[in-house]
This record gives C-alpha cells, sequence and structure tokens, in this order.
C-alpha cells in the first residue's frame, strides 16, 4: 500500500497552506472558501433595512446593524440603502446591496470636531467563542468589505476592543480611485493584551471614516494593536472628500472572519440575516391589542397581554409607540414593570368602563449595542 507523507499541502503561487498536517496525530487543519457560519458580521451584505431607505438623521436609520454617525456638520449627511450596479465588481460576487453615504455641503470646511463614520459592532461573546485564539500573535482574523468613494484617496478604519484595556487596531484603505468599487483585505494578529468578556455587552466594533476632524486624530501605527486614544484614532484624514458637496461613500460585503485569508462572502438568506438583525432591533406595524374588562385601570378597562420577542433581544430592550389609533375613551398602551430580553408586559387600557379597548400602534424595540 502507498503512502504519502507531508506536512502541508499549498497551491504553487498562494503564500499559505490550503492543508496543514500535525505530524504528532495526523489531525490537518484547512482553508476552505465554502464553510458556513463563518461572518462575524450581522447584514454585511446590507440586505436588511428594517427602518427605512434613506434619512438625514445620525446613528441606526437604514440598513440594519450599521451605525453611519456625524456631528459638526453644516449639512446634514444622507446615509441610504442603494442598489449596486450590474456591472460593478461586488455584483459580480453575488452582492446587490449597499450602503451609501452622500455628503452634505460643509461650507464652513473641515472642523476640528466634524466627522462623519460608519461602524459596526459585535458582541463580546461572539468574539470570545469565535474560535480566534485573540491572545496569540499566530492566531488571526482577516477583514474584507468593498468599498467604493466618488472622490480619489486614502481612508482610515480600525478595529477597536472595549472589554480590558481597551485597543485599536488601525488600517488605511490606501488610495482608491474615484468612483470605483475596490476590495479592502487586512490579516488582523491576535495579541496577549486583548480581552472579551463572555457575555452581551460590546466587544469589537469595526469602523471606516469617511472624515475625522483634528481632535480625534494624531501619529497612529497602523497595522498593529495600539492603546486606545480617542484623540488619537487614526492619522489625519484628508479633507477632501468632506470639502466636496455631495460627495459618495459606499461600503458592502463586510467580512471578519477567523483565520488568516479572505475567503468568499459568506451569502446568508433574506430571511436568515433578518433573524439575526432582530435580536438587535425589531420593529411591527400596526400591532393590534385589544380587550373588555381584565384588570380595572382608572375607573375603566384595561387587559395585560405578554409581548414575546421573537427572536429574543440582545438585553431588555428601549420601547416605543407610535401612530396610536384606539377605540374607547382615551384608550391607549403602556409597557408594565416587567421587562427582559425575551418579552414585555403591555396594558391595553380606557378610561371609559362602558367601551371595549383596542389599540393599533406602530411598536419600535431596540436593544442595539
Amino acid at each position: 500500500m502507498s503512502e504519502i507523507k507531508v506536512n502541508s499541502i499549498k497551491g504553487v503561487s498562494a503564500t499559505s497552506a490550503a492543508i496543514s498536517i500535525n505530524n504528532t496525530d495526523g489531525t490537518c487543519s484547512a482553508n476552505l472558501t465554502n464553510r458556513t457560519n463563518k461572518n462575524l458580521i450581522i447584514n454585511g451584505a446590507c440586505l436588511i433595512a428594517q427602518r427605512g431607505v434613506s434619512s438625514t438623521s445620525t446613528s441606526y436609520q437604514t440598513v440594519d446593524r450599521f451605525n453611519p454617525s456625524f456631528s459638526g456638520t453644516d449639512e446634514a449627511p444622507t446615509q441610504a440603502q442603494v442598489d449596486v450596479g450590474t456591472s460593478d465588481l461586488p455584483f459580480t460576487k453575488g452582492l446587490t446591496k449597499a450602503l451609501k453615504i452622500t455628503n452634505g455641503n460643509q461650507t464652513s470646511g473641515a472642523g476640528a470636531a466634524d466627522y462623519i463614520t460608519i461602524d459596526t459592532r459585535l458582541e463580546a461573546q461572539d468574539v470570545r467563542n469565535s474560535g480566534w485564539n485573540y491572545l496569540s500573535s499566530s492566531s488571526f482574523l482577516t477583514l474584507s468589505f468593498y468599498v467604493k468613494s466618488s472622490v480619489a484617496q486614502n481612508f482610515y478604519g480600525y478595529l477597536k476592543t472595549f472589554d480590558g484595556s481597551s485597543k485599536t487596531y488601525t488600517f488605511e484603505t490606501g488610495s482608491l480611485t474615484a468612483d470605483t468599487w475596490t476590495k479592502i483585505t487586512k490579516t488582523i494578529s491576535g495579541n496577549s493584551s486583548l480581552g472579551f468578556d463572555n457575555d452581551a455587552n460590546l466587544g469589537l466594533q469595526f469602523l471606516i471614516a469617511p472624515f475625522w476632524g483634528t481632535n480625534y486624530t494624531a501619529s497612529v501605527t497602523l497595522n498593529q494593536w495600539n492603546t486606545s486614544d480617542n484623540a488619537a484614532r487614526t492619522p489625519d484624514s484628508t479633507s477632501t472628500w468632506y470639502t466636496t458637496n455631495d460627495a459618495t461613500f459606499e461600503i458592502t460585503g463586510v467580512q471578519l472572519e477567523v483565520g488568516s485569508v479572505a475567503t468568499d462572502f459568506e451569502h446568508r438568506s433574506f430571511g436568515q440575516e433578518l433573524a439575526l438583525c432582530k435580536r438587535y432591533f425589531q420593529f411591527y406595524d400596526n400591532l393590534n391589542q385589544g380587550g373588555r374588562s381584565y384588570q380595572a385601570v382608572a375607573n375603566g378597562v384595561g387587559m395585560i397581554t405578554p409581548f414575546v420577542f421573537q427572536p429574543t433581544m440582545r438585553a431588555a430592550p428601549t420601547i416605543t409607540f407610535a401612530n396610536l389609533d384606539h377605540g374607547g375613551a382615551q384608550a391607549g398602551i403602556r409597557m408594565s414593570n416587567y421587562k427582559n430580553s425575551t418579552q414585555v408586559s403591555l396594558d391595553v387600557y380606557s378610561t371609559d368602563s362602558t367601551e371595549d379597548v383596542w389599540v393599533v400602534v406602530d411598536v419600535t424595540i431596540s436593544a442595539e449595542l
């Protein structure tokens, strides 16, 4: 019987092995492009936009799990979920949606306290239990994404940890060609100073900045873990994009995976991605609740009914009601004291004891990091 003994199998032009073999016990590890559940980023393909598709407000407003933020602007930028052109590079990889920032007209120029950024945030437990040995410099995460700017320039981004001594890994895109999609890939080693708690709190942030004012920038060594400093997040930003009226910046195909190789983007179905997003945000349009005399409420009638979150939220959420329509005099809806990440008790009530009680309301439920 023939036998082949090797330490690894590597492609002719590859820099790393496709299959590595443990000489002691014969087990092997492989860099596979088709493995599942590899992407730590939720909604990296920008498919889900529960809140809407366009907004001039800051923070989570359009593409789920992505947080465009700005401050100090003369005119608010617009964030939007947009289609990727059929001839564009991401489309050829099966990515059809993107998050787009359209700059306002910053007539006073690039102020020191101004900024426009995009970030997404991961729970600490998801990083801790991802399979990455984050304490080892020979264990890696690989970040990849597609980006397009209407202005040709270099941009900066970073990964930032939040448990223990906060650390930041800053990188650059390199000079982008105007109006051209470019794939960015960064391989990030572990470090003995990193820490991730086993909980649902903020553990890791990916951020890219079309612009940071000088209040947030200084001399920073790229491509290594540094002690986080809010006054030195990245090197100084080129201000051309920020001072160009209606400049645009787009991103899609965001993937963070364990390993030293950027594999093909992991496409999840719309339903899978929506379920993952609902851990952080849920919206119910025209929720209908009603009852009759189940509990006395201030000389009227009411009903307390449990509202169960599907899926369970990351944490006890903030809940708001809007567009109330009702039956019964002064009918309304409010939360009872009991609230956790699994369910909340809704108190449907009326001050008129002769009326049936019903309300129709939009319910927004948020447990974002």
